[in-house]
């Protein structure tokens, strides 16, 4: 079935239309016969007859059929069905494309049409009593016999233009169509009155409505031509008329605008506020206010664009696609708001750049560290000086979309002063059930934020209000281990840093021990932020030489790094040489990652005091009194000895702050070793909080402290039985060499270390 482009024709179904056989497309008029049906498909533009293609052809088209041939060689044609045309394509300048019969929406009986079709005919014979050309008009319009009829014989008259045109045909509302054809008659006829300045007021209501909107668009077409003859005089506030016209609005935001502008235009260029209602209504139309059409999600091409950007991870990853997934099958935005959590450079940040590429939409990074006004967040009030919008609203502009990917960074860094509680502010922007009505004091109106994929990263999870906290779920990043490391060394951090130094992949190598002595002995983080500035340390460095010996090849090598990095300056610990009495390897979480930490006790000739000294918080001074209570219960004989020594207990580093209760079994460990003389193996290394009834309770940070012990070299770890489930987010390199004890009472843990 051949398709025939056209333009500017409001074409309805069942109506008989007459053309010129030179109308049609050479295609077109060599097929045309008798009977033979075609399709009409809408082009967007008249310059697209030039030169088609697929993107100008309109959605919704209009089969055909031949009738007859005219003697003056025109061709008689009637409509038949709406269709929906889909997978359009142009060849040789001939559309192709698959045709469905577009389905109409029965809600208008044939009386009622016929009533208005009558009511309108009536109108219209009325109208062109008053004109010379009255009686040839009045033969015309009684010839039509429904409202497609008198809509498509009129519509070279009608002062609509072809977008218009086109939204009567794709209407599947049979009642709306009608009452659009109707509309723009009746403005047609209105039109022509105040072309003649018919001086006769209008009485009906209706009536009225047409002759406003007839001057209005009268004007707006008077302007328009004006605008364009002298673009160079375009005033601001016709500008904004425009821009708030096209800018797809809510009611409230187009009133409180429109209600901006006429006060912009009552105050004047010279006005002392112009400017600052300028800047609002500049910020108001450079918002994206249209609701986004749903983009389809590949969940194929966004794991493989996870897998491209980030190493490891595979927990996380995992979350990150189910959300996706459930956004797919419902085709909007949905799900809970994340929270990443975890030491710095383990990827938070940067994976919520992989997010929005997998999706296809605009990144917003928004960083939260050190806001204390609430102002930041929810925007100034346009009374004070200097107002300005939220960090928020801010982020859409910048985006220029209504659906981006906003990370909401260092969330837990956030501050609360006499200027209002940032994190309360927050409360209504990361909860899917408030945040679609979101109110920016700046804006003083609504904006829908319910489209944004919000994404929020943490160190630590202390200081984020509960309220807050509750509105996110929270995924751990738990730290990279060293294979992981040396992976995203070799296929990202190393390939990135030679491109940023301009050195070329041949010119600079760096071998494998090199990488991994780099992540043994310079680093001691959970993330790769530090081995990428070593990394790129070492590229400078090598640069150097590359610029002063032109021509040359470098390796660095793990006998050579020193030439590159100098001598390393960390220096984890290990794990004893040899057992002590007194001294336990106990495992540590800090924000850089996991350690291990030695808890040394001594007795010393005295009075029975207590030394403490290491650094160590309130938290950690509570668990070793629990602890001597503990030891002084389970070896009453051994425990006299205290009555006259004093007990010195210590944990290195003391420059370096401890607290936190997980340090109880070993605490345990160290005095009940101290007391009964037992050495406890360098082998083992233990965590876990105790209470005073012996039991050993759960603790946080365990992958971090495991990859700390393997790191040590320790091969055997005790850990609470409560923590078992939480196994699963370690990496298997590192449990796979370590023996993981699980215990539940202080008493097992005794039993186990102390020979």
């Amino acid at each position: 079935m051949v398709i025939q482009p056209i333009y500017n024709i409001l074409f309805l179904p069942d109506v008989t239309y007459h053309f010129k056989k030179e109308f049609f497309t050479e295609n077109a008029s060599e097929q045309l016969e008798v009977g033979s049906e075609l399709l009409f498909a809408f082009l967007r533009n008249e310059d697209d007859a030039e030169e088609l293609d697929a993107d100008h052809i309109c959605p919704v088209g209009i089969s055909a059929r031949v009738e007859a041939f005219g003697d003056d060689d025109s061709v008689q044609i009637r409509t038949l069905e709406r269709v929906d045309l889909s997978d359009v394509e142009v060849e040789n300048g001939q559309i192709l494309a698959e045709a469905s019969i577009r389905a109409e929406v029965d809600d208008y009986t044939a009386e009622e049409e016929k009533a208005q079709f009558l009511r309108l005919r009536a109108a219209l014979l009325k109208f062109v009593q008053g004109y010379q050309w009255g009686m040839w008009a009045r033969s015309f319009i009684l010839q039509r016999k429904n409202m497609y009829d008198l809509g498509s014989a009129l519509s070279e008259y009608l002062n609509i233009s072809p977008e218009e045109k086109y939204a009567i045909v794709e209407t599947d509302s049979r009642r709306e169509r009608c009452t659009l054809i109707e509309a723009a008659i009746n403005e047609f006829m209105e039109v022509a009155k105040v072309s003649t300045e018919a001086k006769e007021a209008q009485k009906d209501d209706q009536e009225q409505l047409y002759r406003e909107a007839a001057i209005k668009k009268q004007i707006s077409y008077l302007q328009k031509e004006l605008d364009e003859l002298h673009p160079e005089n375009i005033s601001d506030t016709r500008k904004f008329e425009k821009k708030i016209e096209e800018s797809g609005m809510n009611d409230e935001a187009r009133k409180e605008a429109e209600k901006v502008l006429n006060r912009m235009k009552q105050e004047g260029k010279d006005s002392h506020e112009y400017g600052l209602l300028y800047d609002y209504l500049d910020f108001m139309t450079s918002l994206d206010w249209k609701a986004p059409q749903f983009t389809p999600i590949d969940l194929d091409r966004a794991e493989q664009i996870l897998d491209e950007d980030h190493y490891g991870l595979k927990k996380v990853k995992e979350r990150i696609i189910q959300q996706l997934a459930v956004m797919a099958l419902n085709r909007k935005q949905y799900g809970s708001i994340l929270l990443f959590v975890g030491a710095p450079g383990t990827g938070k940040t940067s994976i919520g750049q992989s997010i929005a590429r997998a999706l296809g939409r605009e990144y917003v990074r928004i960083s939260l560290g050190g806001i204390r006004d609430e102002a930041e967040i929810r925007g100034h009030r346009r009374t004070y000086i200097g107002a300005m919008p939220g960090r928020i609203m801010e982020g859409i502009k910048r985006s220029g979309v209504s659906n981006p990917v906003i990370v909401l960074d260092e969330v837990d860094k956030l501050a609360k002063d006499y200027g209002g509680d940032p994190a309360s502010a927050l409360l209504e922007v990361l909860d899917p059930e408030q945040n679609s009505t979101f109110t920016d004091h700046y804006m003083n109106v609504p904006y829908d934020l319910s489209n944004v994929l919000f994404v929020c990263t943490a160190n630590s999870l202390d200081t984020i209000p509960e309220p807050l906290l509750n509105r996110m779920e929270v995924i751990n990043f738990s730290g990279y281990t060293a294979v992981e490391k040396y992976q995203i060394a070799r296929r990202h951090l190393l390939p990135k840093a030679l491109d940023a130094m301009g050195i070329k992949k041949n010119a600079l190598k760096v071998t494998d021990g090199a990488i991994r002595r780099i992540i043994d002995e310079y680093t001691m983080e959970s993330g790769v932020r530090d081995l990428k500035k070593l990394i790129n340390t070492l590229c400078r460095t090598a640069a150097v030489q590359l610029v002063k010996n032109e021509g040359t090849t470098l390796t660095v090598t793990k006998t050579n790094l020193e030439k590159y990095l100098g001598k390393k300056q960390l220096h984890h610990e290990r794990k004893l040489s040899s057992p002590e009495p007194g001294v336990v390897t106990g495992l540590a979480w800090t924000r850089a990652g996991g350690e291990i930490l030695f808890i040394e006790s001594k007795l010393i000739p005295g009075k029975g005091k207590m030394i403490i000294t290491g650094q160590l918080g309130d938290v950690m001074k509570e668990s070793i009194q629990i602890a001597l209570s503990l030891v002084k219960s389970l070896y009453p004989k051994e425990s006299k000895v205290l009555d006259d020594h004093d007990l010195h207990i210590h944990v290195p580093a003391g420059a370096v702050p401890k607290d936190g209760p997980s340090a109880g079994i070993t605490l345990t460990t160290a005095l009940a070793s101290l007391l009964t003389g037992k050495k406890v193996s360098p082998e083992y290394a233990m965590t876990g909080e105790v209470s005073l009834r012996g039991g050993v309770m759960p603790i946080g940070g365990l992958p971090e402290k495991l990859m700390a012990a393997q790191r040590a070299g320790i091969t055997k770890v005790l850990i609470p039985a409560d923590n078992e489930q939480d196994l699963d987010d370690v990496a298997d390199e590192v449990k796979n060499k370590l023996e993981i004890i699980p215990v539940k009472k202080v008493t097992e843990v005794l039993k186990l270390v102390l020979k």
